[in-house]
């Protein structure tokens, strides 16, 4: 039975959405150093200079003093209360001798590349940088997640995929949050949409929230090898990496897979994980991603079985493993002491330094199917070459191709209901003379009499 103190947890997230946020990470702000190619926000002694063929949307929050100012041909300022530019009168006092400071080019940022967005739970955990980790296809949105573009910020995002649209739940921009196609699809025809998103996708809102407790897939397999384009993998520093569902890279940690059943919610089992371990100083450093995914499942490696739902846990450390393997058998034993409660059904664990629990015993089975197909081989390899014979079953052969026997014929024994001496008196004995038989066989036939038809002594041969 679930603790008192695993209850109050439970009913306390009873209806908790299992929708994220997800979170823009680049801007176009005037005030972002990291915009400017000298690294600094351009003062009183500098010529500012933004490209005259880009399109960009700039949003600045204070007022800036300038020496000269060049502009692009199509491109917005966002001023916000009290923001604004001014020349100063000679030089600009600790500004230095002045530099041309040009803005970049944000052309190449694109909605698909994970690496810039962020993951949490609630817009607070946002605000207060509370995110979570996700694998590669879960850091772009879902498609039941909320995008967010921070309030105070303008920026301009590349939405090119294969397909025609890119569907979320709702978009905000500037504080106002977009949850039906109409009013979004006003905002995107305005100037100010046009230079904040562009590309061959068009983005969707409106989608609905996710109503299953145990979790909705993301829906970004799809975009797999898109996504994937965009990342650098780092090579892995341990024994054996692993390649979660979802991921681009193979990496060093834990994967603890979770098969459910109707009783388990995955938002409730989440926050369960952040509470009882993760909030433990020896999982300090750990990243821990958690997800429904769908696994193809094939028989023999080969033919198509369809796709199983499971509950996917990465865990990560950035070192050997060592910390993600601990953690990996903690939430296994958790699952197994309380899985009937937790509507868990079976937990399978992989680490990348060594095996242990069901994934050893998935390795045994493994070898043993091996060892069973190259026995198999060696068999039809001895078979081919004569060294050893299988049974085979010989038919009778027409008269015309049956070869001569040879030597005498072992003729059983009698049978007292056809060997008469007043049967088939015409036919030679087998048995020697004086004594007629029913059956008889030559080189050239096989003879037998029926006693029921045999009125006539008429002969039949096969």
């Amino acid at each position: 039975m679930l603790k008192i103190p695993d209850m109050l947890l439970l009913f306390c997230l009873v209806g908790v959405a299992n929708a994220l946020y997800k979170q823009w990470i680049p801007d176009t702000n005037y005030e972002n150093k990291t915009n400017w190619d000298k690294g600094d926000i351009p003062c009183g002694n500098d010529i500012v200079q933004f490209s005259a063929q880009r399109k960009v949307s700039v949003f600045v929050e204070t007022t800036h003093a300038v020496l000269e100012m060049r502009l692009p041909v199509d491109g917005e300022f966002m001023l916000n209360s009290g923001a604004g530019f001014y020349a100063v009168s000679g030089q600009d006092p600790g500004c230095g001798t002045g530099v041309t400071t040009e803005f970049k080019d944000s052309e190449s940022l694109q909605w698909y590349d994970p690496t810039l967005w962020q993951a949490a739970a609630t817009l607070n955990d946002l605000e207060q940088g509370n995110f979570l980790f996700s694998v590669h296809e879960e850091s772009v949105p879902c498609h039941y997640d909320d995008v967010v573009f921070k309030a105070l910020s303008s920026f301009r995002v590349d939405t090119s995929s294969s397909h025609s649209s890119i569907t979320v739940k709702s978009v905000s921009v500037l504080g106002n949050t977009f949850t039906t196609q109409s009013d979004f699809s006003q905002y995107l025809s305005s100037s100010l949409g046009k230079l904040q998103f562009h590309g061959s996708s068009a983005v969707a809102v409106g989608n609905p929230a996710c109503e299953d407790p145990s979790g909705c897939d993301c829906g970004n397999s799809v975009h797999h090898q898109q996504i994937c384009s965009t990342v650098t993998c780092d090579s892995p520093n341990c024994k054996n990496p692993l390649r979660p569902t979802g991921h681009c890279c193979d990496v060093c940690g834990a994967i603890v897979t979770l098969r459910f059943d109707d009783g388990f919610n995955l938002q409730t089992y989440r926050e369960r994980i952040r509470h009882l371990f993760l909030a433990l100083p020896q999982y300090q450093s750990i990243q821990l991603g958690m997800s429904k995914v769908l696994k193809p499942q094939r028989l023999m490696g080969i033919i198509s079985l369809g796709t199983l739902s499971e509950i996917q846990i990465v865990i990560l450390d950035g070192e050997q493993g060592i910390q993600s393997a601990a953690l990996a058998q903690d939430i296994m034993k958790d699952a197994r002491s309380h899985g009937s409660n937790l509507g868990i059904s079976g937990v399978e664990i992989q680490t990348s330094s060594e095996e242990t629990g069901d994934s050893a015993g998935l390795a045994v089975g493994v070898v043993f199917g091996v060892l069973l197909l190259i026995t198999l081989i060696i068999l039809g390899v001895l078979v081919h070459k004569g060294v050893v014979q299988m049974p085979t079953l010989n038919r009778f052969k027409n008269s015309s191709n049956m070869p001569d026997l040879g030597g005498p014929l072992d003729h059983g024994f009698d049978n007292p209901m056809f060997d008469q001496p007043t049967m088939m008196p015409d036919i030679p004995s087998l048995y020697g003379t004086g004594v007629s038989n029913s059956i008889s066989m030559t080189q050239t036939a096989v003879h037998f009499v029926n006693p029921v038809y045999d009125e006539s002594e008429t002969d039949f041969t096969a």
